[in-house]
């Protein structure tokens, strides 16, 4: 029985936004597939891993029958991925739980599971937390923290991102232990005050899928669930269980050896001196004198590398360790010309900020070299 005939791009592309966090093998076979259902004309995609949930529909109207089905996620991806541009896809239920897939002249049979069985996060009523970004804004804030999120770390609730309203506030928050970065910005209406821990997957499932657009996203905070919805997309994520570090006391105060740097001339310095940088521990010391910042790397092989850079600096003599992809990361995720870095003395942490602006702290504690 013919249920649906698209162009592949019609049905690819929402398959693509749902299917990121979909596991290959899980204990429970039903999680690998996608759930596929037409209604009114319109296609609807969903996937969950029962934490994160997330829906998306076809933006065009297409013929066919109503239908619910579930079938592999991953499958269905890779086949649509694998054939022409353009091809026209013909989508029938075949005997026996089975889905016939048809393009051109190829042809696949995938399995199907019960539509009825496929597992949906129930969501929780709504909050007491709304809140509407521009997508731009929103993958903006991101950006500037996202790379700071533990991975795997025992403290589970460094796994993730800390989002915290306040007043016109909306902040957002990563830290692993070693270095934290801290980005805000300011909406029209007074919030709340609230705070949730957002897991790691679903800020980098929800950053893949936001757009550099003005297009709104509305956020809202629920009763251990953050629901996000834009264009025809839904994410509903559970928040992670734990008490966040308090990162105002992280935040150095009165380091006094301040100046601006040039990002994109520190970047650079900075991969070239990676080169030679000790594999396992990464360290690269920094030594500030007036005028002059000089970054070295060495290795067990007994190799260096040594960058020099004029800086507007007439303080006095500092030598600090650091991981460089701890330096690395920051000057990579943020588009702009001059930074401004402020250094303590060598056990105390470093402070890297963007100028006359309040909205950006990016703390990274000292390594003993």
């Amino acid at each position: 029985m013919l249920i649906l005939q698209a162009e592949r791009d019609a049905l690819l592309k929402p398959l693509l936004a749902v299917t990121g966090i979909v596991e290959r093998r899980h204990t429970l076979p039903i999680l690998s597939n996608v759930l596929i259902e037409k209604k009114d004309g319109q296609v609807g995609f969903l996937a969950t891993d029962l934490e994160i949930q997330i829906t998306t529909a076809s933006p065009e109207q297409l013929s066919g029958d109503d239908f619910r089905l579930t079938t592999s996620a991953k499958k269905l991806q890779d086949i649509l991925r694998a054939l022409p541009n353009n091809v026209v896809v013909t989508l029938e239920q075949a005997a026996a739980g089975k889905l016939t897939l048809k393009a051109g002249k190829s042809r696949f049979n995938l399995q199907t599971l019960p539509a009825d069985d496929f597992p949906l996060l129930s969501v929780a009523d709504a909050g007491e937390v709304s809140l509407t970004l521009s997508q731009q804004e929103l993958k903006r804030l991101i950006s500037q923290v996202q790379f700071a999120m533990a991975v795997q770390d025992i403290r589970y609730y460094l796994n993730g991102l800390l989002m915290q309203t306040d007043g016109n506030q909306v902040r957002l928050v990563a830290t692993d232990g070693h270095r934290l970065a801290f980005a805000s910005t300011e909406i029209s209406h007074s919030l709340p005050k609230s705070e949730v821990i957002l897991p790691r997957k679903t800020i980098i499932e929800l950053y893949k899928l936001l757009q550099d657009s003005e297009d709104e996203i509305k956020i809202e905070v629920l009763a251990n669930q953050v629901r996000f919805a834009f264009g025809s997309t839904v994410i509903i994520s559970k928040v992670v269980d734990g008490k966040f570090p308090d990162y105002n006391r992280v935040i150095p105060l009165d380091n006094d050896k301040i100046f601006l740097i040039n990002r994109l001339e520190l970047l650079h310095a900075l991969q070239r001196a990676a080169i030679l940088a000790n594999e396992k521990f990464r360290g690269v010391r920094v030594i500030l004198k007036p005028g002059v910042m000089s970054i070295l790397c060495t290795n067990g092989e007994q190799e260096e590398a040594e960058e020099e850079l004029e800086i507007a600096y007439q303080g006095e003599t500092l030598e600090i360790g650091f991981n460089i992809n701890y330096l690395m990361d920051v000057l990579t995720n943020l588009p702009l010309d001059t930074l401004q870095l402020a250094f303590g003395d060598a056990n105390r942490s470093t402070l890297v900020t963007i100028p006359e602006v309040n909205n950006f702290k990016y703390i990274v504690m000292p390594m003993r070299i």
